[in-house]
């Protein structure tokens, strides 16, 4: 009975420690300076939610937790995966946009010293 008294809290611990980090990774999901830190934060809170539920799993002995995170699991990888393209089609947009610009300023460059 001891044994088991004692693996309920280190769970507790574990659950409180993991509540926190998620909270620091949301700040971070909203603060973060780039988007590849959204990114990171926001799949990092979906691995510890899975570990969350799978604990909850363990120490409330219900096993339809475990199919809850192996499809919360699935979500989170196409959510970060589809953010990602996003990201990667946003980023490139930029860089054409910025080639084409250094292109158009080149060619006036080009054409002054031409009329000149």
């Amino acid at each position: 009975m001891a044994l088991a008294q004692a693996h309920a809290w280190v769970f507790t611990i574990a659950l409180i420690i993991l509540a926190l980090m998620a909270v620091l990774c949301l700040v971070r999901a909203v603060i973060g300076p780039t988007i590849a830190d959204r990114l990171v934060a926001v799949n990092m809170m979906g691995t510890m939610v899975m570990v969350i539920i799978s604990i909850l799993a363990v120490r409330m002995n219900e096993g339809y937790l475990v199919d809850i995170c192996l499809i919360y699991a699935m979500i989170s990888f196409l959510s970060v995966v589809v953010l990602t393209k996003v990201y990667s089609g946003v980023y490139l947009e930029r860089q054409d946009k910025k080639r084409k610009l250094e292109e158009a300023e080149k060619k006036e460059g080009e054409q002054d010293d031409a009329n000149s």
